[in-house]
C-alpha cells in the first residue's frame, strides 16, 4: 500500500522553496491497543466528564481550558488568548542552520517523517539540495496547527528525512538523578580492560531488521489461544544472579562467549562424523551382496 502524505508545503532554504509533501516514517498500528470493560458482563466502559462540585455531567460546550498558578487555583485562557501567540500557519520548513549531521544528539528526537518533492516541477531541486546536504543536518522551524515545531532535515537514501526535535528547555538535566551521585568518577584499568573485551566479543554489523517485537509476537499468540479456547502456560522467568564480584563476572562472560563460539564448529563436525559412519556400515553391506 502506498504511503499517504499526510502535509504538504515548501522546504525553504534561503531564496530556494520546493513544494514537498510530509509522510510518517513510524506507524503505531503494530500496537497492540484494548478497551476498557466491565469484567462483570464484558461490556465497553463509558468515560464521561463528570464536575464533582456540580455533581453532574458537563458537555463540551462547557469545558474551558485552565492554567493552575497555585494548588486549586486556576486562570481560565480563552480561543482569543491562544490566538494572540499562534503562529500562523505557514506551510513552510524554514532552515535557518546548517551543521554536521552527527551533531544532533538523539535524545532531542522526537518524530521522524520522509520529505518528497511535490510534483515533477519539484524534484529536481528537491534531488540538488539533497545531494547539497550530504553529511550535514539542516535545522529549522515549522508552525503547524497552532503551534511552533523545532525541526531537523538530512538526506536520507533518494529522500529526505525531517526529525521534530524537543527543545532544550523539555529536556531534564542529568544532575535531576540523585541515584548517580553515587557513581564513582574513577574505576580499576584492569576492570575496563575486561569490559571492553567482552563488549568487544558482541560487536558486529548492526541491522536493526533482525530485532523483532517479541513481546508483541507473544501477546498475539495468546489473545490467539485464549480465542481458541487453549490454556495459555506462562514460561518460567529465571531471576539474575546478584553482581557481588565484579571481576569474576567479567571473566565468566568472557569464558561463556567462548564457549558458544565453539559450539557451531562442534555442532557442524557432527554430520561429517555421521555421514563417514554411514558409508562405513554401508560398505559391508555392498560386500556381502
Amino acid at each position: 500500500m502506498a504511503a499517504r502524505a499526510t502535509w504538504k508545503g515548501f522546504l525553504k532554504i534561503s531564496l530556494v522553496n520546493i513544494p514537498i509533501k510530509v509522510f510518517p516514517a513510524t506507524e503505531s498500528s503494530a500496537t497492540i491497543s484494548f478497551n476498557q470493560l466491565h469484567g462483570e458482563c464484558q461490556t465497553r466502559i463509558q468515560q464521561k466528564r463528570w464536575c464533582p462540585h456540580c455533581n453532574r455531567e458537563v458537555p463540551n460546550s462547557e469545558i474551558v481550558k485552565g492554567y493552575e498558578f497555585e494548588k486549586g487555583r486556576y486562570v481560565v485562557m480563552s480561543e482569543e488568548d491562544f490566538d494572540k501567540v499562534r503562529p500562523e500557519s505557514t506551510r513552510v520548513i524554514d532552515l535557518v542552520q546548517f551543521a554536521d549531521e552527527r551533531s544532533i544528539d538523539p535524545m532531542y528526537v522526537d518524530r521522524t517523517y520522509y520529505l518528497a518533492p511535490d510534483g515533477g516541477m519539484a524534484a529536481d531541486a528537491f534531488a540538488v539540495m539533497r545531494e547539497g546536504m550530504e553529511g550535514k543536518v539542516g535545522i529549522g522551524k515549522l508552525a503547524l496547527y497552532g503551534r511552533e515545531y523545532l525541526v531537523a532535515v538530512r538526506p536520507h537514501d533518494r529522500g529526505i528525512v525531517m526529525y521534530t526535535l524537543h527543545h532544550a528547555a523539555e529536556i531534564r538535566g542529568i544532575d535531576a538523578v540523585e541515584e548517580l551521585a553515587s557513581v564513582p568518577v574513577k574505576v580499576k584499568p584492569e576492570e575496563i580492560k575486561l569490559a571492553r573485551q567482552v563488549i568487544s566479543t558482541f560487536e558486529g554489523p548492526l541491522n536493526l531488521a533482525d530485532y523483532k517485537d517479541e513481546y508483541r509476537e507473544g501477546l498475539q499468540k495468546i489473545i490467539e489461544a485464549k480465542i481458541a479456547g487453549e490454556e495459555v502456560v506462562a514460561p518460567s522467568i529465571e531471576t539474575p544472579p546478584r553482581v557481588v564480584n565484579l571481576m569474576e563476572a567479567l571473566k565468566k562472560s568472557l569464558d561463556s562467549v567462548s564457549t558458544q563460539k565453539k559450539k557451531p564448529a562442534k555442532a557442524a563436525a557432527k554430520p561429517v562424523a555421521a555421514a563417514k559412519a554411514v558409508a562405513a556400515a554401508a560398505a559391508p553391506k555392498r560386500k556381502r551382496a
